[in-house]
C-alpha cells in the first residue's frame, strides 16, 4: 500500500505527467480551487445577457468598488472569475490587451469568442509546458456579437466559460465556483429561453436563495446586464 501510495505521489509533481489513469493531477487539484471561490451564474435572455456574482460577506474595512468581481474586457464584453483572484487578474488583463489590439490591426470590434478562444489557448500552454501550474482560475464571458464597427450596435447575446485545461463551450446558463454542480442542477430545470433581462436577474436571484438559505442576502451580489444594443447596467 505505501508503494502505490509514492508512486501515484510521483504523478502529480509536475503538470505535464500524466498518471497511468490518464488523468493529470495538477489540473485536477486546480478545479478544487475553483471550487472554493464564490458563484456566479450567468444567463442568456432574449435581448441582454446577465451576470450576477456572489462577493459573500462584506468585510467594511474594504472600499467596496475594489473588491467588484465583475470585470469589463471591451464596451461589450464582460467577464467574472472563480479560483484564484490574483490569476484571473493577470488573464484578464491580457483579454483587454487582445481586445485593443484587434480594435487597433482591423478597426471592428472583436468577437466574444476570439477573446475566450486565445484564453483558453493560454490556459491550455500552462497544462503542457514544465515549470509552471495551471492557471486556478474558471473565467466567464458575457458578450454580445458586434456589429463591425466600434460605433455601430450590437447582436446576438452570448455566454462562454473557459475551465482549467483550456476547453471552452458557450451556453444558454452556467455557473461556476462554490456549488456550481447544485446551481447548474436548478438551471437546468428552471431556465427557459426567451427571459428578458430582468427575468434573468430574477432567475438567478431565485437560484441563490435556494442555495445560500438563510444566508441569502440581495447586498451580497454584484449585477451587470449587458443588453444587446451594447449597453451596460
Amino acid at each position: 500500500m505505501e508503494d502505490i501510495q509514492h508512486q501515484q505521489m510521483g504523478y502529480d509533481r509536475a503538470a505535464t505527467m500524466f498518471a497511468p489513469d490518464g488523468h493529470i493531477l495538477q489540473v485536477e487539484y486546480a478545479e478544487k480551487t475553483i471550487r472554493l471561490g464564490s458563484a456566479s451564474i450567468g444567463i442568456v435572455c432574449k435581448d441582454s445577457v446577465v451576470i450576477v456574482s456572489d462577493r459573500r460577506k462584506k468585510d467594511r474595512l474594504v472600499v467596496e468598488e475594489s473588491a467588484n468581481k465583475i470585470n469589463e474586457i471591451d464596451e461589450h464584453i464582460i467577464c467574472v472569475s472563480a479560483g484564484i483572484s490574483s490569476d484571473a487578474r493577470v488573464l484578464i488583463d491580457r483579454a483587454r490587451v487582445l481586445a485593443q489590439q484587434h480594435r487597433v490591426t482591423y478597426d471592428s470590434a472583436p468577437s466574444t469568442e476570439s477573446i475566450v478562444r486565445d484564453i483558453a489557448d493560454v490556459k491550455q500552454q500552462f497544462t503542457q509546458y514544465g515549470g509552471s501550474r495551471p492557471f486556478g482560475v474558471s473565467m466567464m464571458f458575457a458578450g454580445v456579437t458586434p456589429g463591425g464597427k466600434a460605433q455601430e450596435g450590437h447582436g446576438e447575446p452570448v455566454l462562454y466559460t473557459t475551465d482549467i485545461t483550456g476547453n471552452y463551450l458557450k451556453y444558454k446558463a452556467n455557473a461556476i465556483g462554490e456549488n456550481d454542480e447544485k446551481i447548474k442542477r436548478i438551471l437546468r430545470e428552471k431556465y427557459i429561453e426567451g427571459l428578458s433581462g430582468d427575468e434573468g436577474i430574477k432567475l438567478a436571484m431565485e437560484v441563490f436563495r435556494e442555495i445560500q438559505g438563510a444566508e441569502f442576502s440581495e447586498d451580497r451580489f454584484d449585477v451587470r446586464v449587458l443588453r444587446a444594443r451594447g449597453d451596460r447596467e
